[in-house]
């Protein structure tokens, strides 16, 4: 039995459901409230998301990334065999652990959960970053290559939720473009807008 613990506005949750429903597993979501004991003894970082699988627990959304792609997807194009597709795929999940959560995912954080000790410039990071992705997405319809990837998948959510952090996405349209890609993937889950959960 799969256990994956988070929050639904997480966006590193949010990668890690993408990647679970396009592989087709069958897991139990456990939602996490604050830094529980029992986090703490899954993850010391006390972040989310953690995935359980029988006795392996594993934490950092990257990395579960890549287990559940090695253990349950093999050969998927999700995570390609060559070295330079490879490549890529690394860079754009960097730059997910980078530059986007510094970016976009940091201002979503204080405009949404008031959280301290964000970047003061997150926004300008933030249409920094998609100043280049809006650019590259210009000549790729997808950031590692020419088919999706973990990369795509991993830099989907805080790209899509970026409004919430006050970062329009009105002057990129290829990153409007590329999410509308992604959105349209077999088996794409969607990753809620925080209004729609505090209305519900």
């Amino acid at each position: 039995m799969i256990v994956l613990y988070g929050t639904p506005l997480s966006g590193h949750v949010h990668r890690v459901r993408l990647l679970l429903s396009m592989l087709k597993l069958t897991y139990q979501f456990e939602t996490v409230t604050g830094r529980t004991p029992e986090l703490l003894r899954m993850n010391p970082l006390g972040q989310v998301p953690v995935l359980k699988d029988d006795d392996i627990v594993l934490a950092d959304s990257n990395a579960i990334m890549i287990y559940l792609i090695k253990r349950y997807g093999t050969n998927s194009p999700l995570l390609p065999q060559d070295p330079v597709d490879a490549a890529h795929v690394q860079r754009w999940l960097s730059i997910a652990a980078g530059e986007l959560r510094q970016g976009p995912a940091a201002a979503r954080m204080v405009s949404l959960f008031n959280k301290k000790n964000e970047p003061a410039d997150a926004k300008e990071r933030a249409h920094s970053l998609f100043a280049i992705m809006n650019t590259h997405l210009e000549k790729q319809a997808f950031l590692a290559t020419s088919y999706p990837t973990l990369a795509d998948l991993a830099c989907y959510a805080y790209t899509a939720r970026a409004p919430e952090g006050g970062v329009s996405l009105e002057n990129y349209p290829h990153i409007e473009a590329w999410l509308k890609r992604i959105e349209a993937l077999p088996d794409f889950v969607l990753m809620p807008w925080a209004k729609d959960l505090s209305a519900a």
